[in-house]
């Protein structure tokens, strides 16, 4: 995966407060909130929001000495995203957004902007209190993706993932899946707190999947707005590899065979290996949202 030299990086879109901190919201932890926070990792083990380290109260991490704002200074053409991981997030971030912008647009519909916030440790979220624990999510509550890049390790030594640029894209992707499904109000089917392999969160995460799929596929094609031509350069039968394989790591029953010795469907709450291949498959072959109806 590359990314055109010459392109600016939008940081406007990524929040840096690494080292730093950012006010947190209240929120209700309980009935709704596990459901409507899209987790990669966190539920995929079947314990609480309390658990994952979200908290009710928003309180403000604890200050440490700031090194906010590093990818507003250090990630600024699409050279820095060839050669940085933060800066790569970024350079993600603005081809995901560019791509759904376009894709709203040609459906007479407005695409709302969702910025990423790079954290390390603990953010304040309008739907708690997080820690790294939680893994990359959605919180619905500001509209922001929240990613501590220290998760992209976790998926070599953790998951046994590549880990490889395309598949830290992916998942990227599959959070601002989560986004357009906020936006077009299908999120929402996630809160009736059901689990097992054929429940409504299952076929939330399945869909952010196809989604993250579907800008895959048109990801060498979108015009980046400050040059006119695309942001990615290139994207090979490898990268695409290396994103099947982080979608297969991140299975339920990958995980549960990984870390409980055994697979239970009745609690899974993203899906098996197999059908997040498959669906990641069905959005990247079509280019076509209308194809990622996991609900039917």
């Amino acid at each position: 995966m590359r990314f055109d030299d010459d392109a600016d990086l939008d940081t406007s879109e990524v929040q840096d407060v690494r080292g730093g901190r950012i006010p947190g919201g209240r929120a209700t932890v309980g009935g709704g909130i596990a459901g409507v926070i899209a987790l990669v990792l966190g539920l995929l083990f079947g314990v609480g929001p309390d658990q994952l380290g979200l908290t009710s109260d928003g309180a403000d991490p604890a200050a440490t000495s700031s090194s906010a704002g590093q990818v507003q200074e250090s990630c600024l053409k699409g050279q820095d995203a060839n050669s940085r991981e933060d800066c790569r997030t970024v350079a993600v971030v603005n081809s995901v957004q560019d791509f759904w912008r376009l894709e709203f647009g040609r459906r007479d519909a407005d695409y709302t902007p969702a910025r990423t916030v790079l954290f390390s440790e603990r953010v304040g979220t309008a739907c708690g209190t997080a820690t790294s624990a939680v893994g990359p999510f959605y919180c619905p509550g500001d509209r922001k993706v929240y990613l501590d890049l220290g998760f992209f390790g976790d998926l070599r030594t953790r998951f046994g993932s590549s880990g490889r640029p395309f598949a830290q894209a992916y998942v990227v992707a599959h959070e601002y899946g989560h986004h357009v499904q906020d936006l077009t109000g299908t999120l929402g089917r996630s809160r009736d707190g059901r689990r097992g392999e054929n429940s409504n969160a299952v076929r939330v995460e399945l869909q952010a999947d196809c989604y993250a799929g579907v800008w895959a596929h048109h990801a060498t094609t979108t015009p980046d707005g400050s040059t006119g031509r695309p942001l990615v350069t290139e994207l090979t039968p490898a990268d695409v590899r290396d994103g099947l394989d982080a979608a297969a790591a991140v299975g339920d029953d990958r995980i549960q065979e990984r870390y409980q010795g055994r697979v239970t469907p009745e609690s899974w709450t993203h899906g098996s290996a197999a059908q997040r291949q498959q669906w990641f498959s069905t959005g990247f072959r079509t280019g076509d949202m209308a194809r990622c109806d996991t609900f039917s």
